[in-house]
């Protein structure tokens, strides 16, 4: 499976640009419950996640290890996730 880019951002910041692919999930988005849009990945899925500094997607990290899932990184913005991965 392809790796997952979720952009945790606020929508506003999000429609100002993001990483091709990337799905918007804010944290008080992850906080309400599993979003549909990860509900049938396997658990293992890489999951790569940013924000601005780093700071929301770490805490975004936190809410996705309750829901189970184990391969999560931090790509602390998308200038970096653009730099690394495209």
């Amino acid at each position: 499976m392809d790796r997952i880019i979720i952009d945790v951002r606020e929508e506003f910041e999000y429609e100002a640009g993001h990483v091709d692919g990337a799905i918007n999930l804010p944290p008080a988005t992850l906080l309400k419950g599993l979003p549909k849009q990860l509900a049938d990945l396997p658990k293992d899925t890489e999951i790569l996640l940013y924000c601005l500094s780093g700071a929301r997607s770490n805490t975004s990290i936190q809410i996705l290890r309750q829901y189970g899932f184990t391969n999560l990184s931090n790509g602390i913005n998308k200038d970096r996730v653009k730099a690394k991965y495209f």
